[in-house]
């Protein structure tokens, strides 16, 4: 990966993060995109203190135009488009009659029009090269449906299945397509008030208690996985030329 350009949208979230840093490690030079460019300032100063290259963009994934002009200036300032993660995306929790059609539109313009507008801009730079790698990412729950989540997990079936699609696209021109699929991570839509944990507590359970519990049913291993487990998988991925079409879940064994 050294010297290789790796796009990351969403990059100022704790995923994100966490992959720019992997990559950095790797020296590699990022293109670091979020929705607002403030977002980015703390993972910009850290990758650049690895010794690495790194140019910080605002962009909204779920517009074509907006990330087609991010994919261009990576490719003006480092003069290629090697690997680009398609990251970006948003949380939604809410049972069916909470669920409206502005949150269903909300959830799947990010997690699904934003992986399907990403891939197509980039694929413009990487198909006349005919090199590549792209890495989506989904979740197990684009592997098995849960209680709660249904826009969210349609999301996240859609980038799956998408990815299986453009990987078969793209097969015979050197790139390569695949979807990680994290599994539970202790942050974000997990725990806290009205997150997965609070919301499948059973009578008499405190939120910290339904986390413990679930974290031991569902995960075969026991405990929950880190957005550097996350970034280790994507940093091998990008680096294997054979692997693609694949939904590679890091999950401590829940999707097995």
């Amino acid at each position: 990966m050294k010297n290789k350009t790796v796009l990351i949208t969403g990059a100022g979230g704790g995923i994100g993060k966490a992959i720019a840093v992997a990559f950095a490690k790797k020296g590699a030079n990022l293109v670091l995109v979020d929705v607002k460019k403030e977002f980015l300032k703390d993972i910009t100063e850290e990758v650049l203190s690895l010794g690495v290259k790194a140019l910080s963009l605002a962009a909204n994934v779920a517009e074509y135009a907006s990330i087609k002009g991010a994919v261009e200036e990576a490719v003006a300032t480092f003069g290629a488009l090697d690997v680009a993660i398609n990251n970006a995306g948003v949380v939604g929790i809410g049972s069916i009659e909470e669920i409206d059609e502005q949150e269903w539109d909300r959830v799947l313009s990010v997690n699904a029009k934003g992986v399907f507008v990403c891939t197509k801009a980039e694929l413009e730079v990487m198909k006349p090269k005919k090199q590549g790698a792209i890495i989506n990412t989904a979740s197990i729950a684009g592997k098995i449906g849960m209680a709660h989540l249904s826009h969210y997990v349609a999301s996240k079936f859609a980038v799956i299945g998408f990815t299986n699609s453009i990987a078969k696209e793209v097969a015979a021109e050197g790139i390569t397509v695949n979807a990680i699929c994290p599994g539970i991570i202790g942050t974000g839509m997990w725990r806290g008030e009205g997150g997965i944990a609070d919301r499948w507590k059973q009578p008499g359970e405190t939120e910290e208690q339904s986390w413990e519990r679930n974290k031991k049913t569902l995960i075969p291993q026991g405990v929950d996985q880190t957005a550097d487990d996350i970034a280790q998988a994507v940093v091998f991925i990008a680096s294997a030329p054979h692997i693609t079409g694949q939904a590679i879940a890091v999950d401590g064994g829940m999707t097995m």
